[in-house]
């Protein structure tokens, strides 16, 4: 078997077994003196660029005394190390850092986002990203089938087997604004509310009425089992994924100060009803049925 590029999944499979050999001090040596490897097989495997079958796996957990829940977490994690991703069917044709997001995403076990002005990708709707698509001149309209295919596969994330634990909190403004039109974002809403009955999805409003806070612009926090955080953060120019743990520890003091300030879920869903019995409503009953913090609904 061939070489790979490490992968996340890899490389947390590799960092798992290095802590056992760590417990017991055995290096890397000995355990492939144990195995019957060579040793350069033992080191790629742990650097995460060489995938292992399930067989050989079971033989290595067997030689590190890794029983019980510990050993049935590792094989899983060693099957998934060996699947091909859906961005790696795209090859070339998707840009370098949607296929690292992708990637983190699918491998993460907890995602929290804070939105300011928009719907967080992975809860948007295909209406609702294609009217924000065709208003973003920095992309295409031939590239815009191809986008919404990404971004609807990324959105597959929430039905895999051990999808990760998101907290999503946005911004009033954000569902407020309806320059997508009022039947786009109605069906928005409800999509909006029908993900945070999920038991894996958090979705927080974050009021106008609180004011400033510390949430000045977009992120994306995704944590994993072994590696480090990694903070994701977009904008019209550029993408940072950012490790340092001192910029990461002052993204969780934003995250948990968004948590202080936004609505909570159960709120959050209450006021996201109302919302969308607002934008469902006939246009002359706007202004006798907007809720109180509700942004003035902008001219069809």
């Amino acid at each position: 078997m061939n070489d790979l590029e490490p992968t996340i999944r890899s490389r947390e499979l590799g960092l798992a077994l290095s802590r056992q050999m760590d417990v017991l001090d055995m290096s890397q040596l000995a355990l492939a003196r144990e195995l019957e490897w060579s040793p350069s097989m033992v080191s790629r495997m742990i650097s995460g660029k060489r995938p292992v079958s399930a067989e050989l796996m079971s033989g290595v957990l067997g030689v590190l005394r890794i029983t019980g829940p510990k050993r049935r977490e590792l094989m899983e994690m060693a099957r998934r190390a060996t699947e091909r991703g859906w961005w790696q069917e795209f090859g070339n044709r998707l840009p370098p850092e949607l296929t690292t997001l992708s990637a983190q995403e699918d491998s993460a076990i907890a995602i929290t986002s804070f939105e300011t002005t928009v719907i967080p990708g992975l809860l948007q709707t295909t209406d609702y990203m294609t009217a924000l698509m065709k208003a973003t001149p920095s992309i295409p309209a031939a590239e815009i089938p191809d986008q919404l295919k990404v971004r609807r596969l990324r959105q597959e994330v929430f039905d895999l087997r051990h999808s990760p634990q998101f907290r999503f909190f946005i911004d009033e403004y954000a569902i407020c604004r309806t320059g997508a039109g009022g039947d786009v974002m109605s069906g928005q809403v409800h999509h909006l509310l029908s993900m945070s009955v999920r038991p894996n999805v958090e979705i927080r409003v974050v009021p106008e009425a609180v004011g400033f806070h510390a949430g000045r612009k977009p992120f994306q926090l995704m944590e994993f089992t072994e590696v480090n955080p990694v903070l994701f953060i977009e904008n019209d120019t550029s993408v940072l994924f950012l490790e340092r743990e001192d910029t990461i520890a002052g993204y969780r003091d934003v995250a948990a100060e968004l948590s202080r300030i936004a609505l909570d879920e159960g709120h959050s869903r209450s006021w996201l009803a109302t919302v969308a019995s607002e934008l469902g409503a006939p246009r002359e009953d706007h202004d006798a049925k907007r809720p109180a913090g509700i942004f003035e609904l902008e001219e069809d």
